[in-house]
């Protein structure tokens, strides 16, 4: 019984410590205050009100539009490559297995600042042009792996006799993966997309590196940086992080929500 509360404060603790921030954050964003970070000032929408107002309106809804871009096609490209990735690696011997599941760890575990220079090198190298057509193959690059780890343990979970089953009845080995496994991984495929789509939505580091200095495309990241070195902390920014918190939780609750109702009617 006492391991058991311990346990749960423990785990209480932990949450607090993890979503502190975010709430507090949404919080600020309903107080006008002369300080930019206190609640002594009464509850308000002009928060959310100056995004639509203010005079950065314009450069900010640019911003977001190249973030939507940049993360919408990246995450398409990124979920297509890292599934058919995933379909590849799975079908490989042990060994085979091991050493693409390493190799494909790397980008993840690699240090950021160093992905975005390499990135950078190769740009240079290869006169690629500057703008979006950089940050989309840098969001790619780092996106795909996560689809692939999101992807591979649902191939994993299948009954193969399904696959097998498919092609003694007669279908070939494309159309037994396009009938058969790929509705199956439809759910772990969502996921990845909305992993990359979130994973890219929020970088910056790449992003800064490889925008290139005459492109002229900022990202909301890459925006809130040079925003804030010149004019400082605006007010509309902790209602723009809070309804990209909202949209992100819910979003990530209806797949959650599709998930288990799917697994409810296999079952």
């Amino acid at each position: 019984m006492v391991k058991k509360m311990l346990g749960k404060s423990y785990l209480l603790l932990v949450l607090a410590f993890m979503y502190a921030p975010i709430v507090l954050i949404i919080i600020l964003s309903f107080f006008s205050s002369g300080s930019r970070f206190s609640l002594a000032g009464t509850f308000t929408f002009d928060n959310y009100l100056a995004i639509f107002t203010s005079r950065s309106s314009p450069v900010l809804f640019d911003a977001i539009k190249n973030t939507l871009i940049i993360a919408l096609v990246s995450s398409i490209i990124a979920t297509v490559m890292g599934s058919v990735a995933a379909i590849g690696m799975f079908h490989l011997g042990k060994r085979g297995q091991r050493f693409v599941a390493g190799m494909n760890q790397l980008p993840i575990i690699n240090s950021e600042i160093v992905m975005a220079v390499s990135l950078m090198i190769f740009f240079v190298t290869f006169s690629f042009p500057s703008g979006y057509t950089r940050l989309i193959i840098g969001h790619i690059t780092f996106c795909t792996p996560y689809v692939v780890l999101s992807v591979l343990p649902r191939l994993y979970q299948m009954d193969p006799n399904v696959y097998e089953a498919a092609l003694d009845l007669g279908a070939n080995p494309t159309k037994a993966l396009l009938k058969v496994q790929v509705p199956m991984l439809i759910p772990s495929i969502l996921t990845g997309f909305i992993m990359s789509f979130t994973i890219s939505l929020d970088d910056f580091i790449i992003t800064q590196i490889n925008k290139g200095a005459s492109s002229g495309i900022n990202t909301i990241s890459t925006y809130l940086y040079e925003d804030t070195k010149s004019q400082g902390f605006q007010a509309f920014w902790p209602a723009i992080f809070s309804i990209i918190f909202i949209v992100v939780l819910t979003t990530l609750i209806m797949v959650n929500f599709k998930k288990k109702t799917n697994g409810g009617n296999a079952k």
